[in-house]
C-alpha cells in the first residue's frame, strides 16, 4: 500500500515540476530564463522515464536534450540575441490570442482527462528492451527506423548553429 502511495507521489511531484516549469519557460520575458526553466523540463521528463524503468531513454533525454539541445539553446542566445529584445512591450492583440490559445488548450487537455479512463494504480515494468533492438531500431534504413531523421536533425541543428553564427557576426 505504501508504495503505490509513494510512486502515486512521485509520479504527481515529476507532472508538477513538469507543469510548473512549462508554463514559466513560456511566460517570462528573460530567454536565457526560460532556457533554465527548459532544462528544469527536460530534466523531469527523464526523471519520468527513469521512473517508468525506462532507462536508456532517460540516458538519452538527460545527454542529448538537457545537455546537447539546451548548450545549444543557450549559446545561440548568448550570441544572437541583446537587452533591446528582451525588454519590448507585448501588444494587446498578441495578449488576446495567448490568452485564446491557452483557453483552448486548457479545454483539450480537460476533455481528454474526463473521456479516457486512467488505471488507478500503475505498475512499472520490470522487463527492459535490448540494447541491440534499440541499436537496430535507431540506426536502420527500414520502414520505423530512424537513422534518416537522425541525420535530418544533425543537419537541422548544424544549419541553426552555422546560423546564430553568422547572426552574431553581422551584428557585431
Amino acid at each position: 500500500m505504501q508504495d503505490a502511495i509513494l510512486l502515486k507521489f512521485v509520479f504527481y511531484f515529476l507532472a508538477a515540476v513538469i507543469a510548473v516549469f512549462s508554463v514559466m519557460a513560456v511566460t517570462t520575458r528573460r530567454i536565457l530564463r526560460a532556457a533554465t526553466y527548459l532544462l528544469f523540463v527536460l530534466f523531469a521528463t527523464a526523471g519520468l522515464y527513469f521512473f517508468l524503468n525506462y532507462s536508456f531513454l532517460g540516458a538519452v533525454q538527460l545527454m542529448v536534450y538537457a545537455g546537447g539541445v539546451i548548450i545549444l539553446y543557450i549559446f545561440s542566445i548568448l550570441l544572437t540575441s541583446t537587452d533591446k529584445e528582451s525588454k519590448s512591450p507585448m501588444f494587446s492583440l498578441r495578449r488576446w490570442l495567448a490568452l485564446i490559445a491557452s483557453i483552448g488548450g486548457i479545454c483539450l487537455v480537460s476533455f481528454l482527462l474526463l473521456t479516457n479512463v486512467w488505471p488507478t494504480v500503475y505498475e512499472p515494468s520490470t522487463a527492459e528492451v535490448p540494447m541491440k533492438l534499440i541499436g537496430k531500431t535507431l540506426m536502420g534504413t527500414e520502414k520505423g527506423q530512424f537513422l534518416l531523421p537522425f541525420e535530418v536533425m544533425s543537419v537541422l541543428l548544424l544549419a541553426c548553429m552555422v546560423g546564430g553564427i553568422l547572426i552574431a557576426r553581422k551584428r557585431g
